[in-house]
């Protein structure tokens, strides 16, 4: 049996408050089934509060209208996310969204729960404490493409942003080793700028430096070398893929079955993640917004609405050359997005099948 996906779409049929986007946002949570749920329950929105100048993370109109919503069906809302720090930048705060907004790990980043798996260098699930102490989770994405994995919703929202430093770093690595060509490098230290854990810098000799201890394996420095003196070694980017669905499924488990709710919004879907801290054209138009009990089904419904003839040349740099086959974001990044699915499907956390639900 298909799993249903509520759908509400960016499209209008007259010019009226009621046919907009976050009045239809209000009317999809009433149809969510959360009430019954959500009742006197710690429930925690998993969100990514964004970096530095980045404009493209979920409106605050939207967020609002959720905890609002969630406050009056009684629930215990607070809203958390890897770093808090700077979300006020885009219009994050307490006093506006009326409920606490908390790192996930705690303020020093060490407050989380261990489990640990067996998948080559990922060892630690370092479940955030935030997250597992909540009896409820609105997972609360916002669709965009990804360097490292070519796509970024719900799994990554979870993987990336529910756990430690520690663990982000193992799955990274599964990608692989980093490499720096001396003889391709023009010192213009893009990549050290780029980089949001300080762990690069280059030497008094000119040399370039990665301090392994502080890096995540983002690859921030890889997609923004200009000259392609920064590679990945021995790319491996399917295992990143599984290492994050190997990490949400860990995190899953510390809520009861039906106590997670998926919300992905299909708007500002530009070609990198929102943790690069700056913000570039869109990719495809507006498309909307979908929610699901079903953490597959949603991502593959929000990957079949992102179409490549959709394609807005500006949300590329001008003169890159798009791959020839599969997905935009595979053309984009060359990464095939559709194995994390597969992963997250094999470990039974939800199928691939599914029937749109379009709320008006």
């Amino acid at each position: 049996m298909s799993a249903k996906i509520l759908f509400s779409s960016v499209k209008f049929d007259k010019y009226e408050l009621e046919d907009t986007l976050p009045a239809k946002f209000q009317r999809l949570i009433d149809q969510m089934d959360l009430e019954e749920i959500v009742k006197d329950k710690w429930t925690v929105i998993k969100m990514h509060l964004g970096r530095k100048i980045g404009y493209s993370t979920i409106h605050p109109i939207f967020v609002k209208i959720l905890t609002d919503r969630l406050k009056e069906y009684g629930a215990k809302v607070f809203i958390t996310d890897q770093i808090v720090s700077g979300g006020q930048d885009r219009g994050y705060t307490e006093d506006y969204l009326g409920v606490p907004i908390t790192p996930a790990c705690g303020i020093m980043d060490q407050y989380f729960y261990e489990r640990k798996v067996d998948f080559k260098s990922l060892k630690d699930i370092d479940v955030a404490g935030h997250i597992q102490d909540a009896e409820v989770m609105i997972d609360l994405s916002h669709v965009k493409g990804h360097g490292a994995c070519g796509y970024g919703g719900a799994c990554k929202n979870i993987a990336m942003g529910c756990v430690t430093d520690r663990t982000r770093q193992q799955i990274h690595h599964l990608s692989g080793g980093l490499s720096w060509q001396e003889d391709l490098c023009t010192h213009c230290e893009a990549c050290v700028n780029s980089c949001n854990y300080h762990a690069n810098q280059f030497t008094e000799e000119n040399k370039y430096q990665i301090n392994f201890h502080d890096c995540t394996f983002c690859q921030h420095c890889v997609k923004i070398c200009p000259t392609n003196a920064i590679t990945v070694e021995d790319e491996q980017y399917g295992n990143f893929q599984t290492g994050m669905a190997i990490c949400t499924e860990e995190v899953l488990k510390t809520f009861l079955p039906g106590h997670v709710f998926y919300i992905n919004f299909l708007t500002n879907i530009t070609a990198l993640c929102d943790c690069w801290g700056f913000t570039t054209p869109p990719l495809v138009p507006d498309i909307g917004i979908m929610a699901s009990h079903d953490i597959v089904a949603i991502e593959r419904a929000s990957l079949d609405a992102i179409k490549m003839e959709d394609l807005i040349p500006a949300g590329i740099p001008q003169g890159l050359e798009l791959g020839g086959d599969g997905h935009l974001f595979q053309r984009l990044h060359g990464k095939n997005p559709f194995i994390q699915l597969n992963e997250l499907e094999k470990r039974g956390l939800g199928a691939q099948d599914y029937s749109l639900v379009e709320i008006k």
